[in-house]
C-alpha cells in the first residue's frame, strides 16, 4: 500500500489493461478502481432481454421481429460530442483530485511530522477494515470463492512485508522532505517496476518505453542534484532522506510485481478463472499491518527512537492525532488534515475508475501525468501549515521537465502496444 496517493493503479496487474502507476502515494485503495468492473465479459449476456413471444417495443426502441423472437435495440446512442464532453469533465475532476491528493499527503504529515509511523499504522489498519469488509460482501455474493481464499498465503506475506517497508519508509522520508521533491522522487516507481518485471517476469519493453524510463531516471537525478548548492530546495536536507524515498518506491514496485505473479499463477490454479483483486489486497493489507507493527522497532531507528520508548511514542502519536492532552504543540491541523487526505484518496480512485470506463488507460495515465507539475508548483507556494513554501531552482525545473517527457514517452509506447494488441 502506498499511502501517498497517486499511483492509483499500482496494485493492478498488467492483464487488467491499465497503466503503470505514476506516483507511489496510494496503493491500498488504488484497486478500488476495479471494484465495479465485471469479472467476465460474458456476464453481460445474461442480462439481454430475449423473449419467446412477439411483443410490442416501446416508442423509443427500434424492433426487429422474427417468428417467436424479438430483439430490441435502443435508438438513443450517445453522440461523439457528448462523449468528448464527458471525458473532458471527468479528466478535469481526476486531475484536480490527483493534485489535491498529492498536496494533502504532504499536509497530512505536517501535524504528524514527529509521528509518521503512528500515521502509517493508523491508515494501514483502516484500510484492512475497509478491504476485508468488501471481501466479505463479495464472498457472500459468490464473487469470491473458497478456492480463491485457499491460495497459498506465503506470497501475500511477501507483499505485506514489502508494502510495510514502503509505507513506513515513505512516510518517514516525506515528513522530512520539501513538498515539491516528493512527486519527483515517487516517479522512480516506474524505473523500479520496469527493472523488476524484466528480471523476475522476463518481460520485454519497447524502445519508447525504455527511453521514457531512462528519461525519468535522468530527470530525478537532475532535480535532486539541484539541491546540492547552498540555498537550494534540498540543500539543508540529509542525503539519506531522498534515498529513503527512492527505496520506498522500490519496495512498492517489488510488491506490485509479486501481485502480478500471483494473478498469473492463480489463473493456472483456478482453471483459467480470474482471481478477485480484493483477495490479494485484503490479505496483502492484513500482512502489511502485521509487519508494520513488527518492523516498528527497526524502522523507528531511522528517527532515533529506542525500542523501550515505542509505547510512549505511539501513545503520544495518538494524543497528537486526536489533539488530546496538554502537550500538543506542533500538532495543529490534526486530525482534519490526515482525514482529508484519506477521503481525497478514496475520491481520487473512484474518479480514475470513471475515467477508465468512459475513455482509456492512456487518457487516465496522461491525466495523472499532468497532475505532477501542477502539484510541484502548488507545493512550492506558501500553504496553510506550510507558510514558508520552497524555492524551485532552474535545475529542479529542468529535471522536472525531463521527467515529464519521459513519462509521456513511456505512455506513448504503452499506447502503441495496446493498439497493436487490439489490431
Amino acid at each position: 500500500m502506498s499511502l501517498p496517493a497517486t499511483s492509483a493503479l499500482r496494485s493492478v496487474p498488467s492483464h487488467f489493461r491499465t497503466f503503470p502507476l505514476l506516483n507511489s502515494n496510494s496503493s491500498k485503495l488504488n484497486s478500488l478502481i476495479l471494484m465495479s468492473l465485471p469479472e467476465k465479459r460474458s456476464s453481460f449476456s445474461r442480462n439481454l432481454n430475449l423473449t419467446r413471444s412477439i411483443t410490442k417495443a416501446p416508442r423509443n426502441y427500434a424492433s426487429v421481429t422474427r417468428p417467436n423472437l424479438t430483439v430490441r435495440a435502443s435508438s438513443e446512442t450517445p453522440s461523439p460530442g457528448s462523449d468528448a464532453k464527458l471525458i473532458t469533465i471527468i479528466s478535469a475532476v481526476t486531475i484536480t483530485l490527483a493534485v489535491a491528493n498529492r498536496v494533502l499527503y504532504k499536509l497530512a504529515l505536517v501535524p504528524m511530522k514527529k509521528y509518521p509511523f503512528f500515521l502509517a499504522q493508523f491508515t494501514t489498519f483502516g484500510y484492512v477494515v475497509i478491504y476485508f469488509s468488501i471481501l466479505f460482501i463479495r464472498y457472500r455474493a459468490g464473487i469470491v470463492t473458497n478456492e480463491m481464499l485457499g491460495l497459498p498465503k506465503s506470497r501475500f506475506a511477501a507483499i505485506g512485508i514489502l508494502e510495510a517497508l514502503g509505507v513506513a519508509s515513505g512516510m518517514a522520508s516525506a515528513a522530512m522532505l520539501p513538498g515539491p521533491a516528493i512527486p519527483i522522487l515517487n516517479q522512480t516507481f516506474l524505473v523500479w517496476q520496469l527493472a523488476f518485471s524484466t528480471v523476475l517476469l522476463g518481460r520485454r519493453y519497447s524502445v519508447n518505453q525504455l527511453a521514457g524510463c531512462l528519461l525519468v531516471a535522468v530527470g530525478v537525478v537532475v532535480a535532486v542534484a539541484s539541491g546540492s548548492d547552498t540555498g537550494q530546495m534540498l540543500s539543508e536536507i540529509e542525503l539519506m532522506w531522498p534515498g529513503v524515498m527512492i527505496a520506498s518506491a522500490a519496495f512498492q514496485a517489488g510488491a506490485s510485481i509479486i501481485k502480478e505473479f500471483i494473478f498469473i499463477d492463480a489463473a493456472k490454479r483456478l482453471d483459467g478463472k480470474s482471481l478477485d483483486i480484493f483477495v490479494v489486497n485484503s490479505f496483502g493489507s492484513g500482512f502489511q499491518a502485521l509487519f508494520v507493527l513488527l518492523l516498528l522497532p527497526v524502522l523507528s531507528n531511522l528517527k532515533g527512537i529506542p525500542f523501550s520508548e515505542l509505547p510512549s511514542y505511539l501513545k503520544c502519536g495518538a494524543a497528537c492525532f486526536l489533539k488530546i492532552g496538554a502537550d500538543t504543540s506542533g500538532c495543529e491541523g490534526a486530525p482534519l488534515l490526515p482525514l482529508l487526505y484519506i477521503a481525497t484518496n478514496m475520491l481520487f480512485n473512484i474518479s480514475v475508475l470513471n475515467l477508465l470506463k468512459v475513455s482509456s488507460a492512456v487518457v487516465a495515465s496522461l491525466a495523472i501525468i499532468l497532475s505532477v507539475p501542477i502539484s510541484i508548483y502548488i507545493l512550492s507556494l506558501p500553504l496553510p501549515y506550510l507558510p514558508d513554501g520552497a524555492s524551485l531552482s532552474p535545475f529542479f525545473l529542468f529535471g522536472s521537465l525531463i521527467l515529464m517527457l519521459g513519462l509521456v514517452l513511456y505512455n506513448i509506447g504503452q499506447a502503441v502496444i495496446e493498439g497493436s494488441k487490439r489490431d
